[in-house]
């Protein structure tokens, strides 16, 4: 059977504060400055912030990241803030099912930018990319409960909670968590 045709789109989009846009080489750098500021917040709730990366690291997965992007298998997105070029933070889709097609939106944000609104302005652009673009029937946020900021950033987004997952996984401390499942349709946009 011949593989489908991977699907053409634009490796970037703008919303009014922010260029969302593929990982890129060289991007090591501002991604890892801004993963050390943010790493206590981080590793309490992403299960890749085990550990500080070295630039090189961040320059590694910057680079298996666009290779993603252009393999089609993930799309993550860099968020930069328009005036001044900052890296605000990462973004972007996972869990693609192209057949329905169904994603997953997953973020994080450096700590100094948090309650600024970037992240809700990112997630509404990437909803609207991501239906206009993509067609996607539907679209996801799960995070852990005891998240509420990430809950709070799928609620202003105007995602409902679907669902909530009891001791679903096991959290980054080891422990039973539950998983909260926000979901987006193209008729409730």
């Amino acid at each position: 059977m011949a593989r489908p045709i991977l699907p053409d789109f634009p490796d970037h989009f703008e919303t009014e504060r922010l260029l969302l846009r593929a990982p890129r080489a060289g991007d090591g750098a501002v991604v890892n400055a801004a993963i050390q500021e943010s790493f206590e917040e981080l590793h309490r709730w992403m299960d890749w912030a085990r550990h500080i990366p070295s630039i090189a690291e961040s320059e590694t997965h910057s680079r298996e990241a666009a290779a993603r992007f252009r393999a089609r298998e993930e799309l993550a997105l860099w968020l930069f803030r328009k005036s001044d070029g900052m890296f605000v933070g990462a973004s972007g889709l996972h869990s693609i099912d192209w057949s329905v097609p169904r994603f997953e939106i997953g973020y994080w944000l450096r700590t100094s930018l948090v309650g600024q609104g970037y992240m809700t302005e990112a997630v509404r652009g990437i909803t609207r990319f991501t239906f206009d673009i993509l067609y996607a029937a539907r679209i996801e946020i799960r995070c852990d409960a005891l998240n509420r900021r990430s809950a709070a950033v799928a609620k202003r987004a105007g995602y409902i909670l679907e669902a909530r997952l009891h001791h679903h996984r096991r959290n980054v401390q080891g422990e039973l968590s539950d998983t909260l499942i926000f979901a987006k349709f193209p008729d409730s946009e």
